[in-house]
Parts: structure tokens; C-alpha cells; sequence
């Protein structure tokens, strides 16, 4: 058997689909559905999509409007609840609303006349359900929902669930940087996953390997700018608008990608705080701080 890649672009991101097949055109069978699950998720919750399910709630915030929800869309607004509860409120995805003050092309800092507006509008608190059909609604307009801070992740599990439906045992989903692992290449060995310098593409701060389940980075290099000697990046404080500054970047290996994607950003919005959080997830994590000091080896750095 060979290792093939399929590559494909989603999410905003480039994204393969590496598994062991005879044939090229037999890795793409393959990979195939798994694709096409990965792009039914960005349809479905793109915040950028008039007729997706969050760009349908979004468009009917403050009319009143209740939007009915299918059991995939309850389940991952059920998810969205529960990672705000851990994270104590800062895992907030109504704060996407942020996003209008701040445009990480160009090196503006928002003024705080700016920022209280749009956090006016923020809190996860003030989201409406309703059980009967598992509705929704948000009460004021303006308000949004955004999905972004788990969709990625959520459709790696998703893409990684239909390869091994399909019988695939060898391999991995990369969406933008976010793997799920199927299983070990075809001779029983690990993948060896290199986790990236926030200050140098081309070098590697640790590399982990893994035979099965996912890692996830998130970081202050993906989107930012600098101004006056200070990095601003797109990772926002739901409660003051501004971003955090505490990490470089958090990255955790975990059973599932949405495990360890909603990890890492919540621990990138603990600060301080973040190893005492990861510690007690259980997940095996590797950190590196603002002054380039890594934190906790049992992801061991190469």
C-alpha cells in the first residue's frame, strides 16, 4: 500500500486528506466523502453564508424570529454552552461581533467608544432556546453567533469518522493545521506532527508523535499585526474586546479535534491560568509564553 495525499482548499484554509491506498484514484474514492462532509459543514455554519444555518440566525437577531435547529445544529450549540461554562464565560461565541473593530490587515487599535458598542452585544447568556423544537433566537440586533472557534475541528472528527467508516486504518485529516489522526502510517509506525516557531515558519518549536486522535494549535502568528513594539493578534478577550497577550501559542493532543481545539483557545484566553485548566483536562499539552519559554514537556519539544 502507498500513501497518497489529497489535497483541497476549505474553511479558509489548505487543507489533505492523507491515507494508504493502491492507487491514486483509489485514495481520492477514498477521500472523497470525507471532503464533501468537511465542505457540508462550512455550507452549513459559515457565518459568511446568507443561507446557512448561523447567517439565518444572525440575519433574524432582534426580530423576534425563532430559528428551528436540526439535532446536529442543537448538539453543537449545546457544545458552544458547555465550553462557555468551563472556560468561565470566556469561551463566548456571540463575541464574534468583535471582529468589526478590528481588521488584522492593517495596524489600527480600536478605541474603547468603539469597543463598547459591540461588546454590548456580546453574552452567551442572552441567547434564547426554546425546547419544544430546539429553536433559537438572539434578542437583540446585531448580536451573532460564530461558530468558527469549533467548526473547523468539528468537521476534521467529522472527515475522520467517515475514512475509518470506510474501512481506511492508516492515516490523517489536516484542516488548516488541525489533524485528526486515523492511525500509524502502513508500517505500524507514528506520525511525527511538528508544531510551528510563532516567529519562524520555517522552524519547528517541538515535534509529537501520534498514532491516533487529534492536535490542535492555536496561537497569536495566524492573524495579527504589530504596532509600536506590540503584537495584537485575532484571538479577542470577549470581555474587554482586546486580544490576549499571555501565550504564543497553546497546542494539545487530545482523542478528538474539537477536544483539543477548544482546549487550546480556551487556554489561550485563561492566560496564567492555562495550566492549571489543562492540567486538570488530562490532555497532554506544550505551551510557549510571550517571552518564548516553553511550559510542560509530556509533550516532549524537539
Amino acid at each position: 500500500m502507498v500513501t497518497w495525499t489529497v489535497e483541497f482548499s476549505a474553511m479558509a484554509s489548505p487543507c489533505q486528506v492523507l491515507l494508504c491506498a493502491p492507487s491514486a484514484q483509489a485514495a481520492r474514492a477514498l477521500a472523497q466523502p470525507a471532503i464533501d462532509e468537511v465542505l457540508r459543514i462550512e455550507r452549513t455554519y459559515s457565518r459568511y453564508r446568507a443561507d446557512s444555518v448561523v447567517g439565518r440566525i444572525n440575519a433574524a437577531a432582534g426580530s423576534g424570529e425563532w430559528i428551528a435547529l436540526d439535532a446536529e445544529a442543537a448538539g453543537l450549540l449545546d457544545y458552544a454552552g458547555q465550553l462557555h461554562a468551563l472556560s468561565g464565560g470566556l469561551f463566548d461565541i456571540t463575541s464574534g461581533v468583535l471582529r468589526r473593530a478590528w481588521d488584522f490587515r492593517q495596524p489600527r487599535v480600536p478605541g474603547e467608544a468603539e469597543l463598547a458598542p459591540l461588546l454590548a452585544l456580546v453574552g452567551w447568556q442572552r441567547v434564547e432556546r426554546r425546547g419544544t423544537d430546539a429553536a433559537v433566537r438572539l434578542p437583540q440586533r446585531g448580536m451573532e453567533l460564530d461558530f468558527g472557534g469549533f467548526g473547523k475541528e468539528y468537521a476534521a472528527d467529522r472527515a475522520a469518522a467517515l475514512l475509518l467508516a470506510q474501512g481506511v486504518r492508516h492515516g490523517y485529516v489536516n484542516l488548516g493545521g488541525d489533524m485528526r489522526v486515523i492511525g500509524p502510517q502502513a508500517d505500524g509506525t507514528p506520525w511525527r506532527i511538528g508544531i510551528q516557531d510563532p516567529r519562524d515558519s520555517a522552524r519547528t518549536i517541538a515535534s509529537i508523535d501520534i498514532t491516533e486522535g487529534a492536535l490542535a494549535t492555536s496561537g497569536d502568528y495566524e492573524r495579527y499585526f504589530e504596532l509600536d513594539g506590540r503584537r495584537y493578534c485575532h484571538i479577542l478577550d470577549p470581555r474587554s474586546g482586546m486580544p490576549v497577550t499571555h501565550w504564543r501559542s497553546v497546542s494539545v493532543l487530545a482523542p478528538l479535534a474539537v477536544a483539543a481545539g477548544s482546549a487550546s483557545t480556551i487556554a489561550m484566553l485563561l492566560g496564567g491560568a492555562a495550566p492549571a485548566f489543562l492540567n486538570d483536562s488530562g490532555c497532554a499539552w506544550l505551551a510557549q509564553d510571550g517571552a518564548g519559554r516553553i511550559f510542560d514537556q509530556r509533550v516532549k519539544a524537539s
